[in-house]
Formats: C-alpha cells, structure tokens, sequence
C-alpha cells in the first residue's frame, strides 16, 4: 500500500492535514534536539521528511521504513541520507547502539505496537529517548467530534480525488480512529519497558508527542 503512495505521499499529507504536518515536524525536531555526535534511528521514516531536519542540525541519522517504495523515493530526495530497509518489529541493529529512537506516523502501521516499542527500546542505550509521534484523540470534546466528522467524511472523498490509491487514505483514517488516546500510548510504552514516559498534545490533540526513557 505505502509503495503505491510513496510519490505522492508527502504532498498528500499537507493537503490532508490543512498544512500542519510541517509544523508537527517542526516541533518533533524540537523535543528530540538533534545535535553533532548523536545516534539517531527514525523507524518508519518513508521519504526521510522526519530524518531531513536531524541530520541538517548535525546528528548521525539512519532513515529506516519497511516500504521499498518510500525508500526509493527518499533517495532521490535527499542522496545523502542512508535509508535503509528494515522491520520495526525486527531490527537488523546491535543492542544499545542508539541515543535516540524516533517514529513519526508509524508506530500505529505496525502489526504489533508493543513488539515494535520494545525493538526500539533494545536498540536505545542506556538513558537513550525514544520519541514518538503520532495521531491521537483530541482533549476537546466538541473538537474532536468535528475532527471525527472530517476524518471518516471529509477525508476519503478528497483522497479519491487526488490520490491513485484513495483506498489507503480510508485506512489511514480507519487506522487513526482505532488507535488509543494519548494515555492509552503511554501505557503501552510503560508495558514494553520504557520510564518517565510523558506527552505533548498538538493541535488540540490531534497528535501527540511521546517520549520514553531507556532505563
């Protein structure tokens, strides 16, 4: 599904999200403060639109995304990244080998959350960050019922008509809509072994930044 997106893929993400994707990635890059001499892996990473800003402030960063597709086209974006096929269930890296582990829009694509979280955390050293970013439930109630409205009737017309596959912006939609609230993911981070976990809401809500210490 992601390999028959990956062109267009970025584009379709601001249309869809009003323009605020590039806002989200602004303020992500602010929480994980990439700097010279730091070990970043950006799981999910597709075009590298998430590894561009960390590796422009210095950091060592590794774009990883299961889809060939997403890689394909991140190379011909940005040559200089080293993108690099991999499951997040399933990383092809050492033990403690990370200061940070990041996931933008991913973790909730994947088959297996917790599975997913504790493969990050195997891979972070010791003190290491995991920050994740994803959707979530906006906190005001009468808000999130408009963004509900917008999401599984708004969204799918719009993508049939600029996207081949509209198929897989209903899944994205889907996929939101059943993923937990911010609390929610913080237990799962809990459960797979990570401390002080704690989030930071965007746009009302509609995503959320975790992070997560290695112990």
């Amino acid at each position: 599904m992601f390999d028959g997106v990956a062109r267009r893929y970025d584009l379709l993400n601001d249309l869809l999200s009003l323009g605020r994707t590039k806002a989200w990635r602004k303020i992500a890059t602010a929480v994980i403060a990439p700097k010279p001499g730091m070990r970043i892996l950006d799981i999910a990473a597709g075009t590298g639109s998430s590894s561009r800003p960390l590796a422009d402030a210095g950091a060592d960063v590794i774009p990883l995304d299961f889809s060939k597709g997403m890689l394909d086209a991140g190379r011909k974006r940005h040559p200089d990244l080293a993108f690099t096929q991999g499951d997040a269930l399933a990383l092809s890296f050492k033990d403690n080998e990370f200061d940070v582990t990041t996931i933008s829009f991913g973790l909730r694509n994947t088959s297996d959350t917790v599975k997913a979280l504790r493969e990050s955390l195997r891979v972070l050293k010791p003190g290491g960050r995991m920050v994740v970013v994803e959707f979530s439930q906006p906190t005001n109630k009468i808000f999130r019922t408009i963004y509900l409205r917008y999401l599984m009737r708004a969204l799918p017309p719009i993508a049939r008509k600029v996207s081949s596959n509209p198929d897989a912006y209903v899944y994205l939609a889907e996929s939101i809509l059943a993923w937990p609230n911010q609390s929610g993911l913080a237990l799962l981070m809990s459960e797979a072994g990570f401390q002080r976990v704690q989030w930071k809401n965007l746009t009302f809500g509609i995503v959320a930044i975790h992070t997560g210490f290695k112990p």
